[in-house]
């Protein structure tokens, strides 16, 4: 089951995606949705007002998540491209809200940075509440995955030893289009792919994740309960521009495009702030 958040006449409808039209689930978005008790069943049965496929407008698939962990040096491809060891834990940081975009909406690159790099990344979305969970129960709380992009200011992320700072400028990150539920999608393996121009600058396959999914839902459970909408975007394979030589970075009108076999894609326009 694919589900989504969709903009119609100025306002966001949570919807079922079918093979021939988009279903309204009865909810301003998703995180509503997943907040029901039994959300899977009524998402499955919804027959509320259908839209057409073709033209659809999707927002990003959570529009107001509590929180977004994210995962960094998770790829053992990249862990390696970077230089460093394979870690023993996860490295976490966060990002806000403000930050994503839907699948086919325009990224901003800031003013403010010279840096802004690509990370193409598996997303996973929480659908049930979860605290100190063994990876059973965190498995048991995964809605589904989704693609997303982590799109870093480089050049601020390493200013301090603290990467926040880079990673969430305002609507940097695409999300979507859709969730698939996990019923449909183990995330045991899959390839992951990320194109700039149309020229394939990274892929991998899922399973060279160090820690995954259920792995960080359990160990991020023990920090602070997860609850129905969070995302935790699991990191990014080798490839990103920063470790070329020399570095290559987005551009205004550079199109980026995310995909993920069986999940979906972003394509994204870049476009420069203006100072």
């Amino acid at each position: 089951m694919k589900l989504a958040t969709i903009r119609v006449d100025g306002t966001t409808r949570a919807v079922r995606v079918d093979d021939d039209a988009a279903v309204e689930l009865g909810a301003s978005d998703l995180v509503e949705v997943l907040r029901r008790p039994g959300w899977r069943t009524t998402a499955a049965t919804a027959d509320g007002p259908a839209h057409p496929l073709d033209g659809l407008d999707y927002a990003p698939v959570v529009l107001a998540p509590e929180k977004i962990f994210c995962a960094g040096l998770n790829y053992r491809n990249h862990i390696l491209e970077m230089g460093r060891t394979l870690p023993d834990v996860p490295t976490l940081f966060a990002k806000f809200s403000r930050s994503l975009v839907g699948a086919y909406d325009d990224i901003v690159l800031p003013a403010a940075s010279e840096a802004m790099d690509w990370e193409a990344e598996l997303a996973v979305v929480i659908g049930a509440p979860v605290r100190d969970a063994s990876p059973e129960e965190a498995r048991a709380a995964i809605a589904g995955y989704s693609v997303l992009n982590d799109v870093t200011a480089r050049d601020w992320q390493y200013r301090t030893l603290q990467w926040l700072q880079g990673k969430t400028f305002e609507a940097t990150t695409p999300i979507g289009p859709w969730l698939v539920t996990s019923d449909e999608a183990t995330a045991e393996s899959g390839e992951l792919r990320c194109e700039v121009d149309g020229e394939t600058v990274q892929t991998a396959d899922i399973a060279d994740l160090v820690f995954e999914p259920a792995e960080l839902v359990s160990y991020i459970s023990r920090i602070i309960t997860l609850v129905p909408g969070d995302v935790i975007a699991t990191g990014t394979p080798g490839g990103v521009g920063h470790a070329r030589k020399p570095p290559r970075y987005l551009a205004d009108g550079s199109v980026l495009t995310t995909r993920i076999a069986g999940l979906g894609e972003c394509r994204n326009v870049c476009h420069k702030e203006k100072a």
